[in-house]
């Protein structure tokens, strides 16, 4: 890629970035997240915190501390980017769906031995229960939550919730009771699908 294409990319960027990040009050907030939204962009197979640190040249802490302990409202910054995502992708139709991501371990959040449609049998993963926007030529998520399966409640959990930062507010929840909560949280901004498709699991 040319120089002057290259800053060219780099200014449809900080433009993508700081019209999604426009809801966060605080300047040094909207600075980080245009700084991870690049680490999410640079080559690299692992997006950790870390990894992306060192391709960016920077203290991983900043990403850290903007991902886990800075208070931001992720729903109002997941609204924007579902709005960019319909208007590009145009959708013919919105499709509920999961996805398994496999996982060595048990600390992960939500991690379990559970079936997995993205393996094609059970193993140990997370599931990411999303909503996407689909046409004949491009497919994008709207939203997404990530499943916590019952095994995550409870007394024995408690040690590993607390590890992961769980909410006190936050428990097990049906994949069709999570599409149905982003469903709805996707109205409340004004976005409606003309159709709706899902697979037997859904209802």
């Amino acid at each position: 890629m040319r120089a002057g294409e290259l800053a060219g990319v780099r200014v449809r960027l900080e433009e993508f970035a700081s019209d999604v990040f426009a809801p966060l009050i605080r300047r040094d907030q909207r600075a980080k997240g245009a700084l991870y939204l690049r680490g999410l962009l640079l080559d690299g197979r692992r997006k950790s915190m870390q990894p992306m640190a060192e391709r960016l040249g920077v203290d991983h802490q900043q990403l850290q501390q903007f991902m886990t302990t800075s208070t931001w409202q992720v729903r109002d910054v997941r609204a924007r980017l579902a709005w960019r995502a319909v208007a590009v992708v145009r959708p013919q139709v919105w499709v509920v769906d999961d996805t398994g991501f496999p996982k060595d371990g048990r600390s992960s959040p939500g991690v379990a031995r559970q079936y997995s449609g993205t393996l094609g049998k059970v193993g140990n993963c997370q599931i990411g229960v999303s909503v996407h926007a689909a046409s004949d030529t491009a497919s994008c998520p709207l939203s997404w939550r990530l499943f916590l399966p019952a095994a995550w409640d409870g007394p024995d959990a408690e040690a590993r919730r607390r590890a992961c930062r769980i909410p006190d507010t936050v428990h097990h929840r049906a994949k069709w009771q999570l599409a149905l909560d982003m469903l709805d949280e996707l109205d409340a901004t004004g976005l409606r699908p003309a159709v709706l498709v899902a697979d037997t699991g859904y209802g």
